[in-house]
């Protein structure tokens, strides 16, 4: 996976950076692992708007990832590497040998016609997912549960991955893709590798309309709006007025807002980085 920079032919491709798509195999999707996705534009079931910046954007299918990885011990072929516009990373359709179909993250380095399997006395190999207790320290990891059986929740994203640091007793200590280090039952479950498409970071759109496409509208500064619409809005000239602060009054960058008598509080050994 690499970028590729356009011609400026048009305003909205002389700044843009784009992928190359070769990694993906196919652009058609497994029909009986797609499902329809209704769009809320930012609205509730009254009606009323409780996200901003939401709206339009293109018709899209929802690809149903198996983030379990629950078939122990049943081989699967790699089939295709596709292309999802739900997420950043690539996704890897798998053929298990009892004939089940499933859609996993594929990690960097997967290729078709690669094998791959579940469980707990298996090969630490790319594509293998294994219980935190199995997987050898200092192994790049990535969709890693956070609760037995749960489903992957923690390293997903396109170039992320997370570090199996130690193992105390029932838990395997994890530096996670943020910087904290935290303990994670290892009985949970992760994939060895890191996931694909890590050059999605480079991408530039290159112009409003691209990220209109995407589902998001114009975000509007709170320094440009009236003294009615945020506490930050009004004044002569640019003055920007106050401390940084959202909409409903709450103060920005820098305030914490994570309950400090969280119950997890007690898993994390070192904070993320500042």
């Amino acid at each position: 996976m690499a970028v590729r920079r356009f011609k400026p032919v048009t305003p909205g491709t002389r700044f843009r950076v784009g992928g190359d798509y070769s990694d993906v195999t196919t652009n058609i999707p497994e029909k009986s692992l797609i499902t329809s996705i209704k769009k809320s534009g930012g609205r509730n079931n009254s009606g009323k708007m409780t996200m901003r910046y939401l709206g339009g954007g293109h018709k899209k299918s929802y690809r149903v990832i198996d983030f379990k990885r629950d078939k122990n011990d049943i081989p699967a072929t790699v089939a295709t590497i596709e292309y999802d516009p739900n997420r950043s990373a690539r996704i890897a359709l798998v053929n298990y040998a009892d004939g089940e179909k499933r859609y996993i993250i594929a990690p960097e380095g997967l290729k078709v016609g690669m094998k791959i399997i579940s469980g707990s006395v298996v090969p630490p190999e790319v594509g293998n997912s294994l219980p935190l207790k199995s997987i050898p320290l200092g192994s790049v990891i990535h969709n890693i549960e956070l609760n037995p059986g749960q489903g992957a929740s923690i390293a997903r994203s396109a170039g992320t991955y997370a570090q199996l640091s130690a193992r105390d007793g029932k838990y395997a200590i994890i530096k996670m893709p943020s910087g904290e280090t935290r303990m994670i039952l290892a009985t949970c479950m992760a994939t060895i590798g890191t996931v694909s498409n890590s050059e999605k970071a480079n991408e530039v759109l290159g112009k409003a309309g691209r990220k209109r496409w995407l589902g998001r509208r114009p975000r509007v500064r709170g320094v440009a709006m009236n003294p009615v619409d945020h506490p930050m809005g009004g004044g002569e000239g640019r003055s920007s007025g106050g401390h940084p602060r959202s909409r409903k009054g709450l103060l920005a960058k820098g305030f914490k807002t994570r309950d400090k008598k969280k119950s997890s509080d007690r898993y994390i050994i070192e904070r993320r980085k500042k």
